[in-house]
């Protein structure tokens, strides 16, 4: 083989290993570069905690499961524990990093926030924020220490303090912060500000802003369900989502109050409909009312006795119209009512509560309503009958001469009624004559007296 071929054959190897590197390096700076792109989604949590809200964090989570790392904005002073707990799970089984950050100055994560912090797998701050407060707060009102808390909780109490302590005990330990305190949030109540919080291993870092949060982040390891994970957030775009339209509509009819006057409009159009059948409308609106409002009923945590007297206010109020009670039912089926209405949501969460003026309104407007409809119906039905036999009784009609007489314009073949031979004589043509009978298409009459026309 000649020697300039050979050369020639090794230079043509050598060009094609060097293009094959180039292609490969072009290629693994492009796999670094789109991984480096990878978005940070930012969803926002302000106020209460309820299912509204966390049908909206869960649903964008799910959205955001191509992302590199979920950042959860908070900014909440407590919430529902089942929706707090539905928020948990989600970040617990998030295949993306969550980073819970209580932002802009002035945030806190109170209570149910806290517990979301400490499940999140990286927590952070915003100057001037704070967290804790963790106690639950139907159990927690009123505490004054410890000894003094211990001797007046109930059994059923401590044990709902013991399983929150427990909870975010075992959150703190999942993610190495500090259980301690986190358990004196709960039992105790205490808050920590963002310095405070990060000295004490309660967060990882305190932040300005999201952006800042993400330069800070950027090289970070994270530990997920799926094993480590390295974040490339310095340059990473960042997609906010907002609430949309059903997150929307389910914050408007889990209200406590839009709730309880949904399913008065609903009761109110259906007792409307069943006192004045044919109407359609009242009952068309108060079915669709009444069963959305028993829809948002079941997110909420409901005392079931509260419900029972509501129902039961209102079938007194209703007695009260057919039974000769002089008013007992009326003022109990009220008072019942009010008090049912008061107690009907099982939680002292801010936000969740009926005030009392939306209480009393609705339970005058409910007793006038009732009233209104049933004295209407109870009228209607004493009117006299205007279709069929019964409507001929107590018509006034014109003999014709001999047995026939013009009864509503139509001519009747009638019979007089006498209780004595001197009164078995027909009236007189002229006379009016009224029906006090019918027997198929012969009417009983009676005369008029000293009534004749012309």
């Amino acid at each position: 083989m000649p020697e300039g071929f050979a050369m020639k054959t090794i230079f043509k190897q050598a060009i094609g290993w060097l293009v094959c590197c180039v292609l490969m390096l072009a290629a693994l700076a492009s796999f670094g570069a789109s991984a480096a792109q990878a978005p940070v989604y930012v969803i926002p949590l302000n106020g209460a905690v309820g299912p509204a809200s966390a049908d909206f964090v869960v649903r964008s989570m799910d959205r955001a499961a191509h992302a590199q790392l979920i950042v959860l904005e908070l900014d909440t002073p407590s919430g529902l524990d089942l929706s707090m707990r539905k928020i948990i799970q989600s970040i617990l089984a998030s295949p993306v990093p969550v980073a819970a950050f209580i932002a802009p100055g002035g945030a806190r994560a109170a209570s149910a926030g806290t517990y979301i912090v400490y499940a999140s797998h990286i927590a952070a701050m915003a100057p001037g924020t704070n967290l804790g407060a963790a106690t639950p707060i139907r159990i927690g009102a009123g505490e004054t220490s410890d000894k003094a808390a211990s001797a007046s909780q109930s059994t059923e109490t401590r044990k709902q303090i013991q399983d929150a302590a427990a909870y975010i005990h075992g959150l703190a330990q999942l993610r190495g912060r500090n259980a301690q305190w986190a358990e004196r949030a709960v039992r105790e109540a205490v808050a920590l500000s963002a310095d405070e919080a990060l000295a004490q291993n309660v967060i990882d870092l305190t932040a300005t802003n999201v952006p800042d949060l993400l330069t800070k982040l950027d090289g970070r390891r994270v530990r997920i369900a799926s094993g480590k994970r390295v974040l490339a957030t310095k340059d990473a775009p960042l997609v906010a989502l907002q609430p949309d339209w059903r997150s929307h509509f389910l914050a408007t009819i889990t209200d406590p109050s839009i709730v309880l006057i949904l399913m008065m409009v609903g009761v109110y159009g259906l007792f409307f409909e069943f006192a004045n059948p044919g109407f359609v409308l009242p009952g068309v609106a108060g079915a669709i009312s009444l069963l959305i409002g028993l829809f948002a009923l079941q997110l909420l945590p409901v005392n079931f006795v509260g419900l029972g007297l509501i129902v039961l206010g209102l079938g007194f109020l209703v007695a009260e119209l057919f039974l000769p009670t002089f008013g007992t039912l009326g003022i109990g089926g009220m008072a019942a009512f009010a008090i049912g209405a008061l107690i009907l949501i099982d939680t002292d969460a801010p936000g969740f509560g009926i005030p009392v003026g939306v209480i009393a309104g609705l339970a005058l407007f409910t007793a006038l309503f009732v009233f209104t409809v049933s004295s209407v119906a109870l009228k209607a039905r004493r009117r006299p009958v205007v279709i069929g036999s019964e409507a001929m009784l107590g018509s006034i009609g014109v003999m014709l001469g001999g047995d026939w007489a013009q009864v509503h314009g139509e001519r009747w073949r009638v019979r007089v009624a006498s209780a004595s031979a001197e009164t078995d004589a027909l009236p007189a043509r002229g006379e009016r004559v009224r029906v006090i009978a019918r027997d198929g298409l012969t009417l009983t009459v009676e005369a008029l007296i000293n009534e004749h026309t012309d």
